[in-house]
């Protein structure tokens, strides 16, 4: 296998990790700086330059992108997508962890647990915001921060008040999130490659400080985590694109809580407390996918006219409901079934014999028009057109 490490730090621990990873297992493997590449899109075929000149042929990439340089990075692994290169982390996966509200919003569609959060800009929507998570005290969290940096616990809703509209008045979008005291200034950073966790540590925060990061000084130690830990995990790197994730989690009284997805996590403190060959099983799984790039379904699937993906709801009374999907005739509509959503559970590529209950989701690809047509309608009433009052515009007070 022929790899290529993006990375602006190819001294780092985990550059270098994995490059040597790579070379132990006798692939042929350079690190790129991230920033030396040009898009090049003048030619009939996606490309790319490196150094000034053509770019020779990978077969896998691995990005390690930088929170600096998220725009261009996420810009040059979608080019390397586009000429059906392999990357454990797609542009979009990577774009979505980076961004917390994102990240977030993502997760919630998919019955993830996660702290209380909300996100406000008006002054006035702020105290409303903060006892909506549960009153003070509260987590702030800068939109883009990483390594703790822009994480601010407020004692208090006052505090918490200032703090946000100081961030506010800065141009800093911020997230306030409920403070989980059970957690008592510990996490658990697990280590997804593919479907699995590879390995998993605790982080304990140092002092009073309530932040567990290693650069803020926390300690760690190894954790074998719990089904329902490793499901979180692993799910939640799935939903957001990514292949080789960390995943940060809570320790909450009723189970996991995901606090962030990294695409980009740092292997130097897993891999001294764990003592496992981290590197080494990010490079195996590259090395085992590299026949299969990761491709943007819906592009992919939406290119001819008249067909398309779409979400559909088997509602409760449904005539669906009780009925295998052989017998549904969904077939016979031009609408193939790829994936059933049930609950927390996800069913890929369901057979004809699978009975649909109410609620079931299926996430279909077919011909848009019919569809359409399976989604109820709304009763609407027809607003009549009034007519024009004297004073079409009212004075400003």
């Amino acid at each position: 296998m022929k790899l290529a490490i993006l990375s602006c730090a190819p001294r780092a621990y985990s550059t270098q990790r994995l490059r040597t990873a790579a070379l132990d297992r006798g692939h042929e493997v350079r690190v790129l700086n991230t920033l030396r590449f040009a898009i090049d899109l003048t030619g009939p075929e996606p490309d790319l330059q490196f150094r000034g000149r053509p770019l020779s042929d990978y077969d896998a990439v691995l990005p390690r992108i930088g929170s600096s340089i998220t725009y261009f990075g996420t810009a040059v692994v979608r080019q390397f997508e586009q000429m059906d290169v392999y990357t454990p982390n797609t542009a979009n996966g990577i774009s979505n962890a980076r961004d917390k509200l994102r990240a977030t919003q993502i997760l919630s569609r998919h019955n993830i647990g996660m702290p209380a959060t909300t996100f406000v800009r008006n002054r006035a929507d702020v105290i409303p915001a903060i006892k909506r998570v549960g009153g003070a005290p509260v987590v702030i969290k800068l939109l883009e921060g990483t390594q703790g940096i822009g994480v601010i616990l407020a004692p208090e809703i006052k505090i918490a008040e200032a703090i946000i509209e100081t961030l506010h008045s800065t141009k800093q979008n911020v997230l306030i999130q409920s403070f989980v005291t059970e957690s008592r200034g510990r996490d658990i950073r697990a280590l997804v490659v593919g479907d699995r966790v590879v390995a998993a540590m605790r982080r304990r925060a140092n002092g009073d400080e309530f932040r567990s990061n290693v650069h803020r000084g926390g300690t760690v130690e190894p954790v074998e985590l719990p089904p329902d830990y490793e499901q979180a995990a692993v799910r939640s790197a799935q939903i957001m694109g990514l292949r080789v994730a960390g995943v940060d989690m809570l320790e909450g009284n009723d189970g996991p809580l995901v606090m962030e997805v990294n695409s980009s996590p740092g292997l130097e403190g897993i891999e001294a407390a764990t003592n496992l060959d981290v590197a080494g099983a990010i490079v195996d799984h590259i090395a085992g996918q590299v026949a299969f790039p990761e491709i943007d379904v819906r592009q992919r699937l939406t290119v001819s006219t008249g067909y398309g993906v779409a979400e559909l709801v088997v509602h409760a009374g449904a005539d669906l409901v009780g009925q295998t999907i052989g017998e549904s005739g969904l077939e016979e509509r031009d609408i193939q079934v790829l994936t059933l959503h049930r609950g927390p559970s996800v069913i890929p590529n369901p057979r004809r014999r699978v009975v649909l209950e109410p609620e079931d989701r299926l996430l279909c690809f077919g011909r848009l028009e019919e569809m359409r047509s399976m989604v109820p309608e709304r009763r609407r009433r027809r607003a009549k057109v009034r007519k024009l009052p004297k004073e079409p515009i009212h004075t400003v007070a």
